[in-house]
């Protein structure tokens, strides 16, 4: 399925990113968006980083990711978030964001991140695409 991770920068005055956003297809397993930035500057900057699925296809766009999971990764890999279905972890900081995703099947991450190098994943909730469902990178501040 096709998918889309965008990371907006929400405190731009203090940081370098402006927007990042990546769109791709999506495989099994190990076939997985990734999309990588970097926060420049001295100080924190506080981002959220969506994964939109479901409503890419309101755009035209065939065969959307059904079931979108963000995953949030530092330099070294370590995870440092993960979100399923955006309602579900952080709802009142993504709804302050006014970018929340259209439909809750997608996910996103509202973080304060210090200056270095991070990587988005994107898979399916199942690691299937959108035609095994039955049913159905960018800096932001």
């Amino acid at each position: 399925g096709v998918a889309l991770v965008e990371v907006y920068d929400r405190d731009p005055a203090n940081s370098s990113i402006d927007n990042i956003s990546t769109r791709s297809d999506i495989g099994t397993a190990s076939d997985v968006l990734i999309g990588g930035f970097i926060v420049g500057g001295t100080d924190p900057t506080n981002v959220i980083i969506r994964a939109l699925g479901p409503s890419l296809g309101t755009f035209g766009v065939a065969n959307p990711l059904p079931d979108p999971v963000l995953e949030l990764h530092d330099s070294n890999g370590a995870l440092l978030s993960s979100n399923d279905s955006w309602r579900s972890d952080q709802e009142e900081e993504i709804l302050a964001t006014h970018i929340a995703p259209s439909d809750d099947r997608e996910a996103a991450i509202v973080a304060t991140l210090p200056p270095g190098s991070y990587t988005a994943v994107v898979h399916d909730m199942r690691f299937s695409t959108g035609r095994r469902r039955t049913g159905s990178t960018s800096a932001c501040s």
